[in-house]
Formats: structure tokens, sequence, C-alpha cells
């Protein structure tokens, strides 16, 4: 059974992910331990129950995100269940970097620690906003936004399937760009309560940041084929990982794009790993004749095992 791996990303998150996954499962519970002594934070606690309400904040979600999706990702391979593909929602990326083996849990947690703490401090005294556009169109979005950029930035900054767009940049454009969007015909139009203005340009300094942090880290060639956010497609011959991921952080989302590549390369079936099922979701909107599972819990993890097995008897 060819299988496609889709990481989940930041929003998802929420207090008592992985608990029980930690109960059942050593290897889960081995390589949390490892996360936990890999961050300055009590990671665990963060996780688990959360009572210094840390999670939501990004310096602290990512690496708490990217530490589930390597224990959840250990646990399936030890059951023989490994991807042919794989891509994640934003920070899902890194998720599906580490499945591929291009570094490894403890570099992907560090990497993703950094990379929380780089876009908060752009975000940081920016009057920024992201809103959710539902039902309308990517052109006539598009237009809206180039309309409203005389207010600001503003940009379409998560294409993420068909009906479903988010933009974001600086308020008085974004909300412009809103306005416009329901003016012409978009079904709803609603703010994301996020701590910045994520996969736009203003992103640029968290960019530069993870540029000279990504010389410190050996990055191997992908073992499987990574869809990357940025391009909607694998990665051309010749172009560095980390020149991507810079790309990434300060441009749009393509996960529409990225599940139809993913579909055309003959996976049989998508499993998304992490908390909450939002790429399920994009998934049945996009390729609605592609099966897909998603996985957060030990049950789970047991449920897509015996499916695996009998498909392939």
């Amino acid at each position: 059974m060819k299988l496609g791996f889709l990481y989940a990303g930041q929003g998802s998150q929420h207090p008592g992910m992985g608990a029980d996954l930690y109960e059942a499962f050593p290897t889960f519970r081995a390589i949390f331990d490892r996360a936990d002594g890999d961050v300055d934070f009590d990671l665990k606690q963060t996780c688990f129950a959360d009572p210094e309400k840390k999670l939501d904040q990004t310096q602290y979600t990512q690496p708490c995100m990217v530490a589930f999706a390597a224990g959840l990702t250990a646990v399936l391979r030890e059951q023989g269940v490994v991807p042919a593909a794989a891509a994640g929602l934003s920070l899902g990326e890194y998720s599906a970097l580490h499945a591929a083996g291009v570094f490894d849990a403890s570099a992907a947690v560090k990497l993703a620690a950094f990379r929380g703490r780089a876009m908060e401090a752009a975000a940081e005294g920016r009057e920024s906003a992201m809103m959710a556009v539902l039902g309308l169109e990517r052109e006539i979005l598009q237009a809206a936004c180039d309309s409203a950029s005389e207010l600001g930035t503003v940009v379409i900054a998560n294409y993420n399937c068909p009906g479903q767009l988010v933009i974001g940049g600086e308020k008085a454009a974004v909300e412009r760009a809103a306005a416009l969007a329901k003016e012409q015909g978009a079904r709803r139009c609603l703010p994301l309560k996020v701590s910045g203005p994520f996969h736009t340009p203003l992103m640029a300094p968290a960019g530069e940041a993870l540029r000279d942090y990504f010389r410190s880290i050996h990055f191997a060639e992908p073992d499987i084929p990574v869809i990357f956010n940025c391009l909607g497609d694998g990665k051309p011959e010749g172009t560095p990982i980390q020149d991507l991921l810079v790309r990434q952080v300060q441009s749009s989302v393509l996960m529409e794009d990225s599940i139809r590549r993913m579909a055309a390369m003959g996976v049989d079936a998508m499993v998304e790993i992490g908390p909450g099922k939002a790429l399920t979701g994009f998934v049945r909107k996009t390729v609605p004749e592609m099966s897909v599972c998603p996985v957060e819990t030990a049950a789970d993890v047991e449920a897509l095992v015996q499916r695996v097995k009998e498909n392939d008897r």
C-alpha cells in the first residue's frame, strides 16, 4: 500500500495531545523524553496539560508539534507503516523532512523551536492580521488583495483547498481585502487567532534568521519524495532544501497543489499525522476519491496498522 504522509501544522494543537501515545508506545516515549531535553521548557507538561497556557504561543507550539509528529512517525515505522511520499502544512514540512531522513528528530525539534522564536520576533510590534476566506476563487481573491495593497502588505498566505483560502499581512490591508472579497461573493471571512502575518513578505526577517541558523545544521538528501509548500511540487534538481525553507516562511503555502501533486504520484491513501483533522478535510475537498486516514491517538495507530496489513494480504 503506497501511503502519502501529511503532517499537520500550527493551529491544530491542543492540551492532552500525545498523552495516550506516551503511555502506550515506548518508542514515542523515548522520542518525547529526548525532545524534552532539546528545549528550554517542559515540553511534556505543555503538551499533556498546558498549565501555563503556553501551547498556543508560537515559540512553544512549534517544537511541541514536531516532537509529536516525530514520535508518531517512529511508532508507525516500528509497526511497518512507512510513507512513499510526504508533505506538511507550514510547520508540518519540517516533520515531513524528518520522515524523509533529512534530519533526525532532535534536530527537527531544535529547528522548530528556533523557527518559532524567529517568527514571533518578526511579528513583534506589527499590527497584522490573517483571515480565512471561504467560497471564493483564487483569481478573484488575488484581485482583491492587489486592490487593497495600497493600504499595505496583503497576500494570499494559504491555498488550503478549493473554496478555502487565507489572506495575511498588515491589518488595514487585510480588512480591506476581506471587505472586497465579500463584495465579490465570498461566503465568509473569518479572522484567525494567530500571533503574526505568517507566510507573507512581512516574515522576511524570520527567513534571514533561519538562513543563518541552517548553516549549523546538516541536511541529508531525502530518501522519499517531499512535496514543498512554496512549490506545490518536489524539489528541483540542484535546489538546496535550506533555500526552500527560507522561502517557505515568507511565501504562500500551496497545500491544495501539494495534495494534488501527491495524488498524481499514485499514492493509494493519505495519512494525516498530528492533532486534529484539518488536512483530512482538505484532502476530501481537493481529491474526494482519495482515501484519507487521520492518526492522532493510540487507537488510530492500531486501526491504521490493521488496515495496512489487511490491504497487503
